[in-house]
């Protein structure tokens, strides 16, 4: 094998501010790092030991050189992030004020990874790695979306464990009916789907407008959204489905039924990158052959032990760091 994943989709260089607790505006300095949820499970895999592409791009610009020396620093391939000329590589600024507002900015107006194409993924060594990983995101704009659903369509035909990070971010997308619309011609191309109950719920919803802005679920949504989980299921849509539910843990769903997984509890510094860490453990966690239970458990400390840790990309734990906290509150 030349790799054991894939990742797919968008990448940033990310300013965290170092002012914890500061109103943006009051903020004087910003730490730098990687981000962009698929480059992160890049980042954080290659951080829990296993070897993984990048399939993403930057533009020709000092911004891009410093995402591919940073990527490169994390042991992280690079040999299929392309370079698009005239074109920069996006930019995600960053507030945090615990517990649970944390700003966010983005500057993707025109951003070189959306100029992925066809011909860029054709390229991908698809025989030689064992999964792929695909941001939901990553089918929202430009060329990037034909890449994405080329990547899809391999990964189905050789055989490749498939995941897909619903990632939703919704100013990227032309209407937020056009984010259900697109992922669920997508579900039937992948194996385990990953994503919040607000995710979920704006992927399968009839009317996501509020859910897409940010509005919290009813009661009476976690009934309808357990109805067309089940249903995905039944339909072998889906394999698999991972739903995360913060400081309640994950539910993974199969045919067979669904097995609830705790979280642990911490003191929450930044949620942001939680998800991606939680990611990345779950698939270093089923590549090494493990059961759904001890995958998510194993996630489930990727994702506590960042959000305790300030910054991203640069908090996720290696996976001695994470047996470590694992065993210090009574194991996986």
């Amino acid at each position: 094998m030349t790799a054991d994943l894939i990742t797919v989709g968008r990448v940033n260089m990310d300013l965290y501010s170092r002012d914890i607790g500061a109103a943006f505006e009051d903020v004087t300095s910003f730490d730098a790092m990687v981000g962009g949820s698929p480059s992160n499970i890049a980042i954080g895999t290659s951080r829990l030991g296993l070897r993984s592409i990048a399939f993403t791009a930057v533009g020709d610009d000092r911004v891009g050189d410093y995402v591919l020396r940073y990527f490169r620093d994390e042991g992280v391939i690079t040999d299929h992030v392309a370079r698009k000329p005239g074109k920069l590589t996006s930019l995600a600024l960053l507030g945090v004020q615990p517990p649970n507002h944390f700003p966010l900015s983005f500057y993707r107006e025109d951003p070189a990874d959306i100029h992925l194409t066809v011909a860029d993924a054709a390229e991908l060594p698809f025989t030689a790695v064992r999964a792929l990983m695909l941001s939901g995101n990553a089918f929202s704009r430009g060329t990037c979306a034909d890449a994405a659903r080329f990547c899809a369509e391999q990964g189905e035909s050789r055989g490749l464990t498939t995941y897909m990070d619903l990632d939703l971010r919704p100013t990227d997308w032309s209407d937020p009916r056009a984010y259900g619309l697109t992922l669920r011609s997508v579900f039937p191309l992948v194996d385990v789907v990953i994503g919040t109950e607000e995710e979920f719920f704006a992927a399968l919803a009839d009317e996501p407008d509020g859910v897409v802005g940010g509005s919290p679920l009813h009661d009476t949504d976690h009934e309808e959204l357990g109805r067309k989980l089940t249903a995905l299921l039944a339909g072998d849509i889906v394999e698999v489905i991972v739903l995360k539910r913060g400081p309640r843990g994950v539910t993974v769903m199969t045919a067979e039924g669904a097995v609830d997984v705790p979280g642990f509890p911490v003191e929450v510094l930044n949620t942001v990158g939680a998800g991606d860490s939680f990611a990345s453990g779950l698939i270093r966690s089923r590549l090494a052959g493990w059961g759904w239970r001890e995958s998510a458990r194993f996630a489930n400390a990727c994702g506590a032990i960042v959000v305790t840790r300030h910054g991203c990309s640069a908090a996720f734990p290696t996976e001695d760091e994470v047996m470590r906290f694992a065993g210090e509150r009574g194991g996986l």
